[in-house]
């Protein structure tokens, strides 16, 4: 049972269920649902979709990943990000409004859930970590403001489109001319409440006297206000008659069973996107669910979070759906409301459910400028160009990828900008794995401990050189080492000993091996002996079992302060015959690195 809940998390918590857990999932399913509603069908239009898939992929990905996940807050649908790559991905398939459009969106969720359940089965969360958090900053800052300017058209009352923020932006200035004032009459004012809504409705009631909890579940209930107004408002003006788009009849019921299309050349197209939205989707996620189980010291298994998230985008599938993930917004309401187990999620599914069947025909004079002004507000919320100030202070090689990839994105469209993204972050580990920080290091007077002699005052002889590297010895770097140990030794004509300090690294692959027997070597063709110090256990296991220990010119030291003192007992004398200094940034500390 204790391995079967490894993959079926509802046998842990589904233990421990109460009626006060659930009365308290019930409640959060209620304000998501409301919630969950409007953004469903807005997201399905961002995606090239009919309305009603929104809410078809709000349904079973819910209730899968409640027996699957273990977030106890995430919930999981549409999201603006995915819908945004979705409509890349399939755009380039097949028109919009065309069964093979749709065919092929169901068959990107398909391939979605079968990659991201691979990736769980065989523990390969840790492939997210590839994407920086600057890049992933970046792109969905990017990826934020084209969807924004993509949904102006729809305020606009204009036909305009785009793959990148320069087309879109020159697409809406030329049909500027074009601009249905009846149109703009509703988007403005929705967009403008539901921005007032997010920050100053909740405010508000408290202020005349609502409780807090009343408030809450009023100002999230905001989208479905304005959903409300826009549409009796376009039945009581017949606004549809004046050039208003209205999303029209929306079918009645329960998505019917399908399965994809099962082409190869189709699927073959999209392995490429499939793979960039499970990747992605999954950062998302992930994010979310680690910062809200935290809050609550609560742990989340990501390897199981990758099956949940597959078992939610095939359940979205086969229900008709489109690819889902995690979102942000509706996760941390979820969180707020109190939801305590994955419960909450299976129970919105019925709520959407009972709405799918009961209230579309109330949606069909639904303005689309209202569903433009939801998504607007929702996806600027994840704009964060504040980062990149902060970035820029931080670290200059961050700020350039984070940087690279908001303009990428934006010039070339969302697709592209993933791409760049996972590459420069591959780039930037690898370059700055490459040249790993090495110190040549000295005793602190009075102590056994060695640090840097260009931070510190620090006691040095000049027969035994004591060099410290901080990070793991691989292919990347193993040439770099070498260069700059026999470049240190080129300048000292009186040195008779190195020591290779080892208390950063965790591994030594082949090619490093290879680099430190040509070190030892050369060093003793220059009459130099060499001699490791600190070298970690699993570490030293792995070198027991090479030549390189019987080619060793020199020894393998428990500590660092042994090697000096077997070496240059001298120095060592000196260094303890020394008064330390006082240990304060003005006596021997020098820079703000050990």
């Amino acid at each position: 049972m204790k391995q079967l809940a490894r993959y079926l998390p509802i046998l842990d918590w589904g233990r421990s269920y109460t009626r006060d857990t659930a009365a308290d999932d019930l409640i959060a399913a209620l304000i998501v649902t409301i919630m969950l509603i409007p953004q469903s069908l807005a997201y399905a239009l961002l995606a090239g979709l009919p309305p009603e898939i929104g809410l078809y992929a709000s349904i079973l990905p819910l209730a899968a990943y409640a027996v699957f996940g273990t977030s106890r807050a995430l919930a999981v649908g549409p999201v603006a990000v995915v819908s945004l790559m979705t409509a890349s991905a399939v755009g380039n398939l097949a028109a919009q409004g065309t069964a093979e459009y749709l065919g092929a969106a169901i068959a990107l969720a398909f391939l979605s859930g079968l990659m991201l359940m691979a990736m769980g089965i065989f523990r390969l969360g840790f492939l997210a970590n590839l994407l920086s958090h600057p890049v992933i900053s970046g792109f969905i800052t990017a990826s934020g403001l084209i969807i924004a300017a993509s949904q102006l058209k729809h305020l606009l009352g204009v036909s305009a489109s785009g793959h990148n923020l320069l087309e879109i932006v020159t697409a809406l200035l030329r049909a500027l001319p074009e601009i249905n004032p009846y149109t703009l009459a509703v988007g403005v004012p929705a967009t403008a409440f539901l921005f007032w809504v997010r920050k100053g409705l909740k405010p508000a009631l408290v202020g005349i006297g609502l409780g807090p909890r009343l408030s809450d579940i009023l100002a999230k209930a905001g989208p479905v206000a304005a959903v409300a107004v826009t549409t009796l408002a376009a039945v009581v003006f017949s606004l549809g008659d004046k050039g208003v788009r209205l999303i029209g009849d929306i079918p009645t019921g329960l998505p019917m069973p399908t399965l994809p299309p099962f082409s190869l050349d189709l699927w073959t197209q999209l392995a490429v996107p499939a793979l960039l939205i499970s990747v992605i989707g999954f950062v998302e996620s992930v994010s979310v669910a680690q910062t809200l189980a935290a809050k609550r010291r609560q742990r989340i298994v990501p390897d199981q979070e990758l099956i949940g998230l597959g078992a939610s985008n095939i359940a979205s599938a086969v229900s008709g759906g489109y690819p889902v993930t995690g979102g942000f917004a509706r996760s941390v309401v979820n969180f707020d409301a109190g939801a305590r187990t994955p419960a909450a999620g299976a129970f919105t599914a019925v709520g959407i459910a009972l709405a799918t069947l009961f209230l579309t025909p109330l949606l069909a004079n639904l303005p689309q400028a209202t569903l433009a002004a939801t998504i607007i507000v929702a996806v600027l919320s994840l704009v964060d160009l504040k980062a990149l100030r902060q970035v820029w202070d931080y670290s200059k090689s961050d700020f350039a990828a984070m940087a690279g990839t908001i303009l990428v994105t934006l010039g070339f469209g969302v697709e592209t900008g993933v791409v760049t993204g996972v590459g420069v972050s591959i780039a930037l580990y690898l370059y700055r794995n490459s040249r790993p920080h090495m110190a040549i290091v000295g005793i602190v007077p009075g102590t056994e401990h060695f640090r840097n002699i260009k931070r510190h005052a620090v006691v040095t002889g000049e027969t035994v050189l004591s060099v410290r590297v901080d990070e793991s010895l691989f292919f990347a770097n193993s040439r770099y080492l070498e260069d700059r140990i026999l470049e240190f030794v080129a300048e000292r004509a009186a040195l008779k000993h190195v020591v290779l300090m080892c208390p950063a690294v965790n591994e030594i692959d082949a090619s490093a091996l290879e680099s430190l027997e040509e070190i030892n070597r050369r060093l003793s063709d220059s009459g130099v002996s060499f001699h490791l110090s600190e070298v970690k256990g699993p570490v030293m296991d792995r070198l027991e079992g090479t030549e390189f220990l019987r080619h060793l010119t020199g020894k393998v030291f428990l500590t660092q302060y042994e090697a000096i003192a077997t070496l240059d007992p001298e120095t060592a004398h000196l260094a303890e015959s020394r008064t330390p200094r006082k240990q304060t940034q003005s006596s021997y500390w020098i820079g703000p690195q050990i």
